[in-house]
């Protein structure tokens, strides 16, 4: 089977995308990460007058030592009516020092005459010099035939006729483009055709995803024959975003057997994936295949029920394992008993699904459910609250009571304070402490109370805190749950509260949450 080569652009085509700023550190360690994912190309910005970054990118990235990957810097063609060797942007693209250069010109005739202002004929003569002065100074240079597919269909003959002239330039690669990411997969098909009667240079394919098809047109462009594919990371991009390497990869090996990365590189694709969602700012996407949260996650009870007796493949197309994610078994109101068994393995080996205990946690789990609860994202709860039932709990504190002070004072800021009274180990604890927010004065006196008996406490930090509220037409008297998101080390778990008090739904998922956390440290201590 042919090779596809992978050409990835998250950091200049994935930072186009609204609410994505990489710093230049971000994009230096994840050209590191890219390349240790088994990519072949890397395009790391667009170094211009006006990119000051992307310049001193491209100097820095001088000193990283790649394993695989070719790192790529972007333009465009000269502009109109002057040589190739005076244009600035083409003496930019040199400057950065790459082994390759990709720039993109234009393939249809209406950003010609409307948007460049120039002839048809000039067009032509702008992508062959350009190739032709990059090429001339030793550069392998990939050709983005942008708008390719709109052009074809517009005015097929011209669209071909810039393949030829990017062709006669001396290009290494043509990259075909859906720049408005609207074609249907047989019309790209039908265009790959039409591109390579017309030209011997291999092609690429590089599309957006304005109908969601850019994973789709993707595939179908490496089965009608292209040999490079051009994604983003989490499907970054301009718009509605890029084709997305987290589903091309994994289809492309998985699906179509193409050996584009390794099984052990395919295994961080789910990290990566994480890695650069966190580097945007943006929260993950959980429903993204193969990556996402939800992508191995059962929620049905005959779902559940199938899964496990056919260790996922009932109800998974792939292994989770293989792209690095896990299989999650949620805990509902939807929830049979295999789904209790299956999330008690830890707790109790070989429990049966007829113990009365099974049934009794499940109608338990139900009516939590029933007002409110959500263990989905709190499975350090459930195991909380199996363990009360199944009598194999001793708490690692015990509260007595607790006051939140909020108050105004003359400055005009908010200052909250927290008093805790507990029992720790027989030891009576009267603790008080301040905080940003009522919340975080509670976490402070916890805190507080707890470090003499737990010297490993300052090992568990809150990650995520969500507040929903349940029932908006009772207006300030709703019900709300909160959701807290805590991590160590090693581990990361969630716990939940539920009460029509905000405050008390807090310490109740904030307790949950140091008290899961620190019986795993315990645990770990015994060992």
């Amino acid at each position: 089977m042919a090779t596809v080569y992978l050409y990835d652009t998250t950091l200049r085509d994935g930072a186009q995308a609204e609410g994505v700023a990489f710093s230049l550190e971000d994009k230096l360690h994840l050209t590191r990460c890219l390349d240790e994912l088994g990519l072949d190309y890397i395009e790391g910005g667009w170094p211009n007058a006006t990119n000051e970054k992307d310049c001193e990118f491209f100097r820095r990235a001088q000193a990283l030592t790649l394993r695989q990957a070719r790192l790529v810097a972007f333009g465009s063609t000269r502009r109109k009516n002057i040589a190739a060797a005076d244009d600035s942007n083409l003496n930019y693209l040199l400057a950065a020092e790459t082994a390759v250069v990709t720039i993109f010109g234009k393939s249809w005739d209406l950003h010609v005459t409307e948007v460049l202002g120039t002839s048809r004929e000039e067009n032509l003569r702008m992508i062959e010099d350009s190739v032709a002065y990059l090429k001339g100074h030793g550069r392998e240079v990939i050709y983005d035939a942008e708008h390719f597919f709109d052009g074809y269909r517009a005015r097929p003959e011209y669209a071909l006729e810039t393949l030829r002239a990017a062709a006669r330039g001396g290009a290494d690669w043509i990259v075909l483009c859906d720049t408005n990411g609207g074609t249907m997969p047989w019309e790209i098909e039908a265009a790959i055709r039409a591109a390579q009667r017309t030209v011997e240079v291999p092609l690429g394919i590089h599309a957006h995803n304005d109908a969601g098809l850019g994973v789709a047109n993707t595939l179908v462009a490496v089965r009608a024959g292209v040999q490079q594919v051009q994604g983003t990371m989490n499907g970054y991009g301009e718009r509605c975003g890029n084709a997305n390497f987290c589903q091309v990869i994994p289809n492309l090996k998985l699906k179509l057997g193409y050996e584009c990365v390794g099984e052990e590189q395919l295994q961080q694709l789910t990290a990566l994936s994480r890695l650069i969602s966190e580097l945007a700012n943006l929260p993950p996407d959980d429903r993204q295949g193969y990556v996402g949260a939800s992508a191995f996650a059962h929620k049905g009870g005959a779902h559940i029920d199938g899964v496990l007796k056919t260790q996922g493949r009932a109800f998974e197309h792939v292994p989770p394992e293989v792209v690095g994610n896990r299989r999650r078994l949620l805990l509902s109101e939807q929830s049979g008993t295999s789904t209790i068994v299956a999330k008690l393995e830890n707790l109790v080996p070989g429990l049966d699904k007829r113990d009365p205990v099974v049934a009794q946690l499940l109608a338990e789990v139900k009516e939590r459910e029933f007002e409110g609860y959500q263990f989905e994202g709190a499975d350090a709860s459930f195991e909380l609250l199996a363990q009360r039932l199944l009598r194999q709990y001793e708490p690692p504190f015990n509260l007595k009571a607790f006051r939140v002070i909020v108050e105004r004072r003359e400055d005009g800021r908010m200052y909250s304070e927290a008093t805790l009274k507990m029992d720790v180990h027989g030891s009576e604890c009267h603790t008080v402490a301040e905080g940003d927010g009522p919340v975080h004065a509670l976490d402070r006196a916890l805190r507080k109370a707890l470090r003499e008996f737990y010297p490993h406490l300052d090992e568990i930090q809150l990650t995520d805190y969500k507040v929903r509220v349940l029932d908006s037409r009772a207006g300030t008297a709703a019900r709300v749950r909160v959701l807290i998101e805590s991590s160590d080390r090693e581990r990361t778990w969630g716990t939940c509260g539920v009460s029509h008090n905000i405050i008390e739904a807090s310490w109740e998922a904030l307790a949950d949450s140091f008290d899961y956390g620190l019986r795993g440290q315990n645990e770990g201590n015994e060992t």
